[in-house]
């Protein structure tokens, strides 16, 4: 009868031998799909970075080089680099303090079709408005949007381009 007993303990110790060994390969898969995922979600984030940043830079070189308003960079600068995610993550208000005042001035000014709706001399006393403010921060704006090109290495804007 004891001897049965010692066969049954050895039998019952392989099974948990045996279930701890499962139970291992299942962490260690476990693991590794943890760290792929992760891996996953870096570059994706990584690329979509990649994406936002390429817009970051044209608007900004276009902002710089008077191809586009101050007010409709500010916003679209604004808008876009809200969903940079990571190590790029960006508090535009503290970081493009000038950019932000912009921002926060025009965000709600009517555009496209509703711009269109407003009668001519609303239009003209929202241009006049805008105006003032891009005239007055003017200079710290065009001081951000090439700390702006800095941030992100003005890497999609030709060479060429950046040297003249």
């Amino acid at each position: 009868m004891q001897e049965w007993i010692w066969i049954l303990a050895g039998l019952g110790a392989l099974i948990i031998l045996a279930l701890s060994v499962y139970a291992g390969v299942l962490l260690a898969k476990l693991k590794r799909q943890t760290k792929w995922q992760a891996e996953m979600k870096e570059a994706a984030i990584n690329q979509r970075n990649d994406k936002i940043i390429e817009s970051v830079d044209v608007i900004a070189f276009a902002a710089l080089q008077d191809q586009c308003d101050l007010s409709e960079a500010a916003i679209r600068l604004y808008m876009i680099m809200d969903h940079l995610q990571g190590d790029k993550r960006v508090e535009f208000d503290s970081r493009y303090p000038a950019l932000f005042e912009l921002y926060e001035a025009v965000k709600d000014t009517p555009r496209g079709e509703a711009r269109k709706g407003l009668k001519k001399n609303e239009r003209m006393r929202l241009d006049l408005d805008r105006a003032k403010h891009e005239a007055r921060l003017e200079e710290a704006i065009k001081v951000e949007l090439s700390d702006i090109l800095a941030f992100t290495g003005g890497r999609h804007i030709p060479d060429h381009i950046l040297t003249h």
